[in-house]
């Protein structure tokens, strides 16, 4: 029998909080947006707003590069939610099926390594475990484990999410066909029912070197 993912609470709903992070704005002027006093404090104000959204810390940016930050902002948002025929999934091991929504640009994850992820699992279109909930440096706590450990061991987890990562490089989003097999099997976990085929988001923060525990905080830079 597959165990739950330790330490993570199944839910039929998905709850993801977002935790506006301080940001510094340039105080550059650029001729186009120019205004009244009480006018460019609304646009700062906004600015804020947006980039805490965003997710990004000390970023500096002349007010008028905020509009086009914002479109690519939702043109990457629209690219992770968009719905992706089955025949462009790439075949991985036991039945998995993969396809890479943003490739990173960091160390890639292999056997032995220790990783820490962000992760949504989905069954027909509803989350049911995320890693996103409450209180984290990236709106959540993300979760650690030591790839190629076997399932139900200190270090593991779901056998899907293990071999999805194999290969990604940080900062890279896989969208993972999980089959029961890899998933909770024949019993099921909670809410999620037996044989049970898994949709799993997949996101690698980093790769690091701590054996302990099964939860990894990160504080990056």
């Amino acid at each position: 029998m597959l165990k739950p993912l330790n330490g993570v609470s199944l839910t039929s709903k998905t709850l993801v909080t977002t935790h506006p992070r301080s940001t510094t704005v340039s105080s550059t002027r650029c001729s186009a947006c120019r205004d009244s006093q009480s006018g460019n404090l609304e646009k700062r104000v906004v600015l804020k707003a947006l980039t805490a959204l965003i997710g990004l810390s000390g970023l500096n940016v002349q007010r008028c590069d905020a509009i086009d930050y914002g479109i690519d902002y939702k043109k990457e948002l629209a690219r992770r939610r968009r719905k992706i025929p089955e025949e462009e999934y790439t075949e991985g091991p036991d039945g998995l099926k993969y396809f890479d929504i943003v490739v990173g640009e960091g160390a890639v994850a292999d056997v032995g390594e220790r990783v820490a992820v962000h992760y949504d699992v989905k069954f027909r279109n509803v989350t049911f475990v995320t890693t996103r909930q409450g209180l984290g440096v990236t709106g959540g706590t993300p979760v650690g484990f030591n790839v190629g450990t076997v399932s139900g061991e200190p270090g593991s987890t779901l056998p899907g999410i293990d071999l999805g990562v194999r290969g990604m490089k940080v900062g890279g989003v896989r969208r993972l066909i999980v089959p029961p097999n890899l998933a909770f099997g024949k019993f099921g976990a909670g809410e999620i029912p037996p044989n049970a085929t898994l949709n799993i988001d997949v996101e690698l923060l980093s790769i690091k070197t701590s054996p302990f525990g099964f939860r990894v905080k990160l504080v990056e830079g």
